[in-house]
C-alpha cells in the first residue's frame, strides 16, 4: 500500500474510484515502517476518512422517519435544539470535516446533545441505536479541543513525553467498540492537529504506549486496560476536561463499576464541575441513572426515543421454536431471504446464540449446508475478530453467528435482518441485539426463537413489542401470564419493561409513591439484581425512569434505608449468580453450555468484566 500522510483527501466525484488508505495518528509526521517491521493491525472499520456510510444522506440515514421521534430533556436551564450544524457553536474546521463527511442534518440525539454539550453542561444521553450517538459527543469535544488550543496561541499542543496528558477521555466496553469511536474521531478531526489514540485489551500494550509516547489529545479505552497504563504512569489523567462514557450503562451493569470508579476518583483526574462528562447508551434503567449520577454535575437528562425500546422501524417476530427445531427453522428463514434477495445472494443476516460454543457449532453446521457464514466471539483472537467483522460487513460472507460481543455499539450498516437463534437472558440485550438492524431511520426485520427456557422473558418481551406496535402472539401472551410474578428466574433488565413504556424518562422525576416502591425493594447498585420480592409493585406501572432530583427528603432517607453505597463486590457477586441460574436453566440436556461464557466472551479479554480484567492486568499484555 502505498504511503501517505493523514491529510489526503479524495473529492466527492472521485471516491467511487479511489480510496485513499487509512492512516492514524501512529503515521502523523514521521516515515513509513521498513520492510521487515511489522505490528499487530488495530481494527479498523472506516475505509475511507470522508467515505459515505449510513450518516450520509444519499442512501444513509431516512430523516422523515426521524420528524416523529420523542424527545425529552430535564435538567436545569436546557440550551434550545438546533435545526443545523450551521447553527451550532461548533469550530469552523470541524464544521469543514462534518460537510466533507456528508452529515448534511443532525439526527435527533446531535440536535439536542451538541448544544447541551457545547454549552459545558454535562449530560446523559439515551438514544436509539444508529441514531448519531457517537458523533454526538466527538464533536462538541473535539470542538472544545480545537477552540481552547486557539485561544492560548496554540501552546496547548500536545507534546511526545513518557507521560501523555490527554485532554479528553471516551471509554468504551469493548476493544471493537473502542476503535470504531477512533476511527469515526479520527475522521471528525482530520487536518485539525487533533490527535486522536486507542487502547484497549487483548492486544500487546507496547505499541499502544508508542502512540501516546507520540502525544495525545483524545485517549478513547477501555477500562481495564486504562489502569493498566495509568499504574505504569504512562499516563496522566490530571488534565482531563471531558469525560465520555460510550455504553455507560453496560460498563456499569456489568462490572466494571469497580474500575471506573478507581479511573474517576482515585487517579487525578479533576472532580464533576471542573471536568464536562458525557454518558450515552441506548438504555439507562433507574438505578443505573442513579448511579452514574455520581459522576455527573447538575447534569441535564436527555432521552430521543422511548429509552429502552426498540425502534418502530424494526419488524420484530417471535416464534415458538423448541431447541430440537431451531436450526430447521433458521435454514427456512435463511433460505426465504435468499430467495427474495437481489440475483439470489444473501442479504446480511446476524444471527445470536448464547455461547461461544454453540457459535463455532453453529458456523460449521451452516457452511456445511452452502450457507456462507462465519462467527465472532470472545475466543476469537483479534485478527479473526476483524476479519469476520470485514468479510461480514463487505457481503463476502453474509451470515454472521455472534455472541453478544458483537450486539453493543458496533456499526454494522445494512444489516436486515437480526435472528436471535438464542435468547438472551436480559431484554437489555435483547434490545441492542435487534438494534443491529434497523439502523439510522431505515427498516429492518428481528425475529426471536421462543423456547420454554424462554418464559421468564415473556413478560418482559410482550411490554417491549407493546411499545414499538408490534404484533403480540398470543401465546406469548399466555406465557407472559403464567410465569409467577412476571417472571421471577429472568435476568435483572427483564424485570424493568414489564409495562408500556418501562424506564423511558429522567430517574430523578419520580413521584413519591413511586420512590417508595423502588426503594424498598432496592440496594443501591444492586437494585434491579436479583430483587424480585415485590416486582409487580415495582415495576407494572411504569415507575421507573423518572427525575430523582424531585424527590422529598423523606423518599432519600427511605432510599439510604435500604441501600448499601461503594459495595465494590457487588457486580462479582451478580455474575456469579447470572451465570449459576443461567447454567441451571439450561443444565436440561443442553451439555454445549459453558458458564464462564458471559456477554462479552468469558474473562480473555478485559470488555469481558472483573474476571477477564483482573487477568489482564498482571501479565500487561506485554
Amino acid at each position: 500500500m502505498p504511503w501517505s500522510f493523514a491529510s489526503s483527501y479524495v473529492p466527492p466525484q472521485l471516491r467511487a474510484n479511489s480510496v485513499p488508505p487509512f492512516s492514524d495518528d501512529s503515521t502523523r509526521g514521521g516515515r513509513p515502517r521498513g520492510r521487515g517491521f511489522s505490528r499487530p493491525r488495530e481494527p479498523s472499520y472506516q475505509n475511507s476518512r470522508f467515505s459515505a456510510d449510513e450518516t450520509s444522506n444519499g442512501d444513509g440515514i431516512n430523516f422523515d422517519a426521524y420528524e416523529s421521534v420523542p424527545v425529552e430533556a430535564s435538567g436545569k436551564n436546557v440550551p434550545p435544539p438546533v435545526n443545523a450544524f450551521d447553527e451550532t457553536d461548533l469550530e469552523e474546521g470541524l464544521k469543514r470535516n462534518i460537510e466533507r463527511c456528508k452529515y448534511v442534518k443532525p439526527t435527533p440525539v446531535q440536535r439536542h446533545a451538541i448544544p447541551i454539550a457545547s454549552a459545558g453542561r454535562d449530560l446523559m444521553a439515551c438514544a436509539q441505536t444508529g441514531s448519531g450517538k457517537t458523533a454526538a459527543f466527538c464533536f462538541p469535544i473535539i470542538s472544545g479541543i480545537l477552540k481552547a488550543r486557539s485561544a492560548s496561541g496554540f501552546s496547548s499542543m500536545p507534546r511526545a513525553a513518557v507521560v501523555a496528558y490527554p485532554t479528553a477521555l471516551i471509554l468504551s466496553p469493548t476493544r471493537e467498540l473502542s476503535c470504531q469511536i477512533r476511527d469515526e474521531a479520527n475522521k471528525f478531526a482530520n487536518q485539525t492537529g487533533v490527535k486522536v489514540v486507542v487502547a484497549y485489551g487483548g492486544a500487546p500494550i507496547s505499541q499502544q504506549l508508542r502512540h501516546l509516547e507520540k502525544g495525545v489529545d483524545i485517549l478513547v479505552a477501555t477500562p481495564g486496560r486504562l489502569v493498566d497504563i495509568i499504574e505504569r504512569e504512562r499516563v496522566s489523567l490530571a488534565k482531563i476536561k471531558y469525560l465520555a462514557l460510550d455504553e455507560a450503562d453496560r460498563m456499569l451493569d456489568m462490572g466494571f463499576e469497580h474500575q471506573i470508579r478507581k479511573i474517576v476518583e482515585q487517579m487525578h483526574m479533576p472532580p464533576p464541575g471542573v471536568r464536562q462528562t458525557l454518558l450515552f447508551s441506548a438504555t439507562f434503567p433507574n438505578d443505573i441513572q442513579k448511579l452514574a449520577s455520581d459522576f455527573l454535575s447538575n447534569y441535564i437528562f436527555l432521552s430521543v426515543g422511548r429509552v429502552g425500546s426498540s425502534t418502530e422501524l424494526i419488524v420484530q417476530k417471535i416464534e415458538l421454536v423448541q431447541d430440537m427445531d431451531k436450526r430447521d427453522h433458521l435454514v427456512d428463514h435463511l433460505r426465504r431471504q435468499k430467495a427474495r434477495g437481489a440475483n439470489g445472494k444473501h442479504a446480511l443476516t446476524l444471527v445470536f446464540v448464547e455461547t461461544k460454543k454453540g457459535a463455532d457449532a453453529l458456523e460449521s453446521w451452516l457452511c456445511r449446508g452452502g450457507f456462507p457464514a462465519i462467527a465472532i466471539h470472545g475466543d476469537k483472537v483479534q485478527m479473526e475478530r476483524e476479519r469476520a467483522l470485514r468479510s461480514f460487513k463487505s457481503g463476502s460472507t453474509p451470515i454472521l453467528v455472534a455472541t453478544d460481543v458483537a450486539s453493543r455499539g458496533l456499526d454494522i450498516p445494512h444489516v436486515a435482518h437480526v435472528i436471535n437463534f438464542d435468547l438472551p437472558r436480559d431484554i437489555d440485550d435483547y434490545v441492542h441485539r435487534i438494534g443491529r438492524t434497523g439502523r439510522a431511520g431505515k427498516s429492518g426485520l428481528a425475529t426471536a426463537f421462543f423456547s420454554d427456557k424462554n418464559s421468564p422473558l415473556a413478560k418482559a418481551l410482550v411490554g417491549l413489542l407493546q411499545e414499538a406496535k408490534q404484533e403480540v402472539p398470543s401465546w406469548l401472551s399466555q406465557y407472559a401470564d403464567y410465569s409467577p410474578s412476571g417472571g421471577r428466574a429472568r435476568g435483572h433488565a427483564a424485570q424493568r419493561y414489564s409495562s408500556a413504556s418501562y424506564g423511558g424518562r429522567d430517574f430523578r422525576n419520580a413521584t413519591a409513591p413511586e420512590v417508595h416502591n423502588y426503594y424498598c425493594n432496592s440496594t443501591h447498585g444492586k437494585a434491579d439484581r436479583g430483587v424480585d420480592s415485590s416486582y409487580d409493585m415495582q415495576y407494572s406501572n411504569n415507575y421507573g425512569g423518572r427525575d430523582f432530583r424531585n424527590a422529598t427528603e423523606s423518599e432519600v432517607q427511605n432510599y439510604n434505608s435500604y441501600s448499601t453505597n461503594g459495595n465494590d463486590n457487588a457486580d462479582h457477586a451478580v455474575e456469579a449468580c447470572r451465570d449459576t441460574s443461567y447454567e441451571m436453566q439450561n443444565s436440561n440436556g443442553d451439555s454445549s453450555y459453558n458458564h464462564t461464557d458471559d456477554l462479552y466472551g468469558g474473562g480473555i479479554v478485559e470488555e469481558d468484566g472483573p474476571r477477564g480484567y483482573a487477568s489482564i492486568i498482571p501479565t500487561g499484555w506485554d
